[in-house]
């Protein structure tokens, strides 16, 4: 099983990520599995599966919109970052907290750095599924990377 950094620990993943490709029977869906879905075959399948273990992953030019009806029951938004320079995932997660109050889980997937954690958590990740060469127990550090210092006559420092 995946293990992932959830609400700042180690976890283990039980959510299996479908991809686009893949063909989802009826049976796969009524089973017990918890699948993450992308926006297109979640839309397509939305009256099959259980929306109880049933969470979708948006690419960063998927309209997340169509979601917006949905959100109260979804228990699991993953954004996928292709690269690491893509900011897309930071915007789209501030609007699904602040403006749209999601409050499930949020995980940042993809190509995610320690390096960005502490960041992406700032902008509602509570959950990250890191790149395969980035072990997750030294990225747990990330959280107290950066600290708010006021600099004298500066005013409020930047980043916090």
């Amino acid at each position: 099983m995946p293990r992932i950094i959830k609400d700042g620990r180690i976890a283990d993943d039980p959510w299996r990520w479908v991809t686009t490709d893949e063909v989802m029977t009826p049976e796969c869906l009524a089973g017990d599995e918890h699948l993450l879905l992308p926006l297109p075959l979640w839309q397509d399948q939305q009256d099959r599966h259980d929306r109880a273990r049933t969470g979708v992953w948006l690419a960063p030019d998927d309209p997340f919109i169509a979601l917006l009806p949905w959100l109260a029951e979804l228990p699991l938004i993953a954004i996928h970052f292709p690269v690491f320079t893509d900011g897309r995932g930071y915007s789209l997660a501030r609007l699904l907290r602040s403006r749209y109050a999601y409050a499930g889980e949020l995980r940042a997937v993809g190509d995610v750095l320690r390096d960005q954690i502490y960041f992406l958590h700032n902008c509602g990740f509570d959950a990250f599924c890191l790149r395969a060469d980035q072990a997750p127990e030294e990225a747990l550090g990330a959280f107290g990377d950066y600290a708010w210092t006021p600099v004298a006559g500066r005013g409020r420092a930047l980043g916090v």
